[in-house]
C-alpha cells in the first residue's frame, strides 16, 4: 500500500470515528488529512453517508482544490480545510462536526470559557469563535473565507496550543498532527462545550478560573517540563 492508499485509509477510519463519537449523523461531518511532501489532501466526499464510505471513496485533492483522483465531488468544505492547511503548517489533519453542544456556543456566538482544570489541561483559555461573516463574504467564495475567518481570529491565539475554534453562526473546527488527532481534538471540544454549558448554567456569573491554575494545568501536559504521563524511553 503507497503512502497515499495509507493516508485514505487513515482518513476514512478517522471520519467513521465521528459516528463512533456521536459527534455527526446522516452525511454531517468532515475529516481530511494530508501528505505535506506531495501537497496532497485526503477528505470525506460531499454527500455520502457514513455506512456508505469506504477507503476507495476517500478523495484525493491538491492544495487547489483540482480532484487528483476518483469521480465524486470531495466535501464542500474542502476549500476551508485548504486554507488551514496553508496557514498552519504543523497540522496534518482537520475535522469539522456538527456536534451539539459545540454547535449551541457557535450558534450563540460565544467563546467558550475556561472555568475549571479539566478545560485547561487542554486549552490555555478560551476557545475561540470568529466574528460574523460579512455579507460580501457570505456572497464570494464562502468556504475559503471561512477559512480565513479562522485564521483571523487566530492572530490573538496559537494554533498549535488551542486546536479547535467555534465558526460563529456554524460550527465547530478542529486541527491536530494527524488526522486521528484531529478528531480526538472534536470529541474534547464537544465535552468541554458541554460542561461549560452545564457550569454556567448551575452559577450564571461564574469567571474563568486564575491563569495562574490554567498554566499549571497545561504546561503540566503540554509544556517543555511536562510531566503527566509516561516517560518514552
Amino acid at each position: 500500500m503507497d503512502t497515499l492508499d495509507r493516508l485514505k485509509e487513515r482518513v476514512y477510519r478517522a471520519n467513521l470515528e465521528l459516528v463512533k463519537r456521536n459527534l455527526v449523523i446522516y452525511t454531517f461531518g468532515n475529516v481530511s488529512g494530508i501528505d505535506r511532501e506531495k501537497g496532497i489532501v485526503a477528505i470525506k466526499p460531499s454527500g455520502i453517508p457514513y455506512e456508505e464510505l469506504t477507503p476507495d471513496k476517500i478523495v484525493l485533492v491538491d492544495l487547489n482544490n483540482n480532484v487528483l483522483e476518483g469521480h465524486l465531488n470531495p466535501s464542500s468544505d474542502s476549500k476551508t480545510h485548504l486554507v488551514l492547511y496553508k496557514n498552519f503548517p504543523e497540522i496534518g489533519g482537520v475535522a469539522h462536526t456538527h456536534s451539539p453542544y459545540a454547535v449551541a456556543w457557535a450558534q450563540a456566538r460565544k467563546a467558550i470559557p475556561c472555568l475549571g482544570t479539566t478545560h485547561a489541561d487542554y486549552c490555555p483559555g478560551e476557545i475561540p469563535c470568529t466574528v460574523a461573516m460579512s455579507e460580501e463574504n457570505i456572497r464570494g467564495d464562502y468556504e475559503t473565507e471561512t477559512g480565513n475567518l479562522i485564521v483571523k481570529t487566530f492572530e490573538d491565539y496559537s494554533y498549535k496550543q488551542t486546536p479547535m475554534v467555534l465558526v460563529a453562526s456554524h460550527g465547530p473546527f478542529t486541527w491536530g498532527v494527524k488526522p486521528e488527532e484531529a478528531v480526538q481534538h472534536s470529541v474534547v471540544l464537544e465535552y468541554l462545550a458541554k460542561t461549560a454549558l452545564d457550569t454556567i448554567t448551575i452559577h450564571p456569573r461564574l469567571s474563568p478560573i486564575r491563569q495562574s491554575l490554567i498554566h499549571k494545568h497545561f504546561y503540566r501536559k503540554h509544556g517543555k517540563d511536562a510531566y503527566y504521563g509516561q516517560r518514552q524511553h
